[in-house]
């Protein structure tokens, strides 16, 4: 079973053999609601660096999934689930316009897109931290309703471990924020 190189935030890493070192190196973050894709992607801008959050910027979309589909989880609406546009995805990762891309998001297709990433790198955080950061957050209203936070720790236990699987890094959110970007910046920048 493939686990990834990251414990807490102590750095446990494996090199991936880019064929090209001028390229564009392509990182994806993902993780549950709550567990800070968007906020770190917002600090990353801060820093200069490409960023795109697949969740916004018309990069997703609604599309009709059947009741009985293979993908883990309850949609977020029935029979409808909110994806990645392929076209817009497969477009973003073909651009060669910055020396490092950061995607942030997680959709039931992103896994045809996984081999196109240098690292994807997974945040994760204790269930009572991503519960009180959907309860306060003010950026994105998903998570204040009930069902909704039902959702989210449903899928911490059925999405969560699928992800730990493709992921290369895995990091704890529940430190502090400049903790993480650091953290990330030094996974990308070759640990």
């Amino acid at each position: 079973m493939h686990t990834p190189h990251l414990i807490s935030h102590r750095i446990l890493y494996k090199h991936k053999n880019r064929k090209d070192d001028t390229a564009v190196k392509r990182i994806l973050l993902t993780g549950m609601s709550g567990a800070g894709v968007s906020t770190v992607l917002g600090k990353l801008a801060v820093y200069g660096f490409k960023t795109v959050d697949a969740d916004y910027d018309g990069y997703s979309e609604w599309v009709d999934v059947d009741d009985d589909s293979a993908v883990p989880g309850e949609s977020v609406e029935p029979n409808r689930d909110w994806v990645w546009r392929a076209d817009r995805i497969q477009k973003l990762l073909a651009t060669e316009d910055t020396d490092t891309l950061f995607l942030g998001g997680c959709s039931p297709n992103m896994g045809q897109f996984l081999p196109q990433f240098d690292h994807v790198i997974l945040f994760s955080a204790p269930a009572e931290v991503l519960m009180e950061r959907l309860r306060t957050r003010t950026n994105n209203p998903y998570g204040k309703e009930p069902e909704e936070m039902t959702r989210v720790l449903g899928l911490v236990e059925t999405v969560e471990p699928l992800l730990r699987r493709a992921a290369d890094f895995e990091i704890d959110t529940s430190v502090s924020l400049d903790e993480v970007v650091e953290t990330v910046l030094t996974i990308v920048n070759g640990c």
